[in-house]
């Protein structure tokens, strides 16, 4: 019996849409670092918390949870940024070495012939990194509240009509 072989062009499409939905699911997974690890420790945190005034205990287990779902988000994060590495067929071009191993005098080996290269998972990150402060930046500067006047937010800044302009009393017509 002969086995049949996939034409390249099918694999070459399998491949592609593995790696975008391996890339979908890195992007997801780091977001959730940044918004739903936080939530869901919230949320944790406030189903342990009974009514009332906030306790040590109710602080202590957001931290807790926090910890750990940021934890498995980021490992998650490293098998997916592998699987999609050998999907692509790259390897990771510097080697890590454990702090004890390394030189005192801060120097940074190098490899003859390796460059470093920025795997998809580090674009992921960084992207999300990138685009958390420009939205920081966007709130921060455009609709944060302002503590020295007490305005809840940039555009609802008051403006001076022209008929309590004209009405003051300096202002001679």
């Amino acid at each position: 019996m002969k086995e049949e072989t996939a034409p390249a062009a099918v694999t070459g499409v399998r491949r592609a849409v593995k790696r975008v939905a391996l890339a979908a699911a890195m992007a997801v997974v780091t977001l959730n670092v940044w918004t739903g690890a936080p939530l869901f420790a919230l949320w944790v945190g406030s189903r342990v918390q009974s009514n009332g005034q906030v306790t040590m205990t109710g602080i202590a287990v957001v931290a807790i949870v926090l910890a750990i779902v940021c934890f498995l988000l980021l490992r998650l994060l490293g098998v997916l940024g592998a699987k999609y590495d050998s999907i692509v067929g790259t390897s990771p071009t510097v080697r890590s070495h454990v702090s004890w191993l390394r030189s005192m005098r801060g120097e940074r080996p190098e490899y003859d012939g390796v460059a470093p290269t920025v795997t998809m998972a580090e674009r992921i990150a960084i992207a999300a990194v990138v685009l958390a402060f420009a939205v920081f930046e966007v709130w921060f500067f455009f609709f944060s509240t302002s503590s020295i006047d007490n305005r809840s937010g940039r555009g609802e800044v008051s403006t001076v009509q022209l008929a309590q302009i004209t009405g003051a009393p300096w202002i001679h017509s």
